[in-house]
């Protein structure tokens, strides 16, 4: 893109997922006009995200020698508001506000929420690499969701950082 072609930049979940973050917050710099706006959410920690907390703690006992890390690690690793705010100043940002956003996850069963994290997500290699079975691996997690949030349809606490960035 031109330099100076949009109002605004948004990004959704997806910051964290930068392997240069300065780089990529520069470049969205770049394309905004003057008085542009940069907005982008990010998972908050692991600790106030109950179902991929469960999951992440499930996995850990299932494959105890090397526990999956990936949704701590990436989804749930860039949390810290004072990096994001520090990343973003050196991306030349100065107007920065980040808020949390909570909300209700909720799925129609353990089951149903294990398969997304354990099948729809990045966490699937990393099961796959541990040589388990995909399959009974989702089948622990399950169980895992369901001591802790029953066994019908499942609601769990998530939250998010909204940032704003001009």
């Amino acid at each position: 893109f031109e330099d100076a072609e949009f109002d605004a930049v948004v990004c959704q979940f997806g910051a964290m997922f930068f392997p240069d973050r300065v780089g990529a917050y520069g470049q969205a710099r770049r394309v905004m006009r003057p008085g542009g706006h940069f907005l982008f959410n990010v998972w908050s920690a692991i600790e106030d995200n109950e179902f991929a907390e469960e999951v992440t703690r499930a996995l850990g006992h299932f494959f105890p020698a090397d526990p999956p890390r990936f949704m701590a690690r990436t989804p749930h690793g860039y949390h810290d508001a004072d990096v994001i705010r520090a990343d973003l100043h050196a991306a030349d940002f100065g107007n920065i506000t980040i808020e949390p956003l909570d909300a209700v996850s909720a799925a129609s069963s353990p089951y149903e929420a294990a398969t997304a994290y354990c099948q729809g997500t990045p966490l699937r290699a990393e099961i796959e690499a541990r040589g388990g079975s995909l399959e009974e691996a989702t089948r622990y997690v399950a169980n895992a969701l369901g001591k802790r949030f029953g066994e019908g349809p499942v609601r769990g606490r998530i939250r998010a950082l909204v940032v704003e960035a001009a």
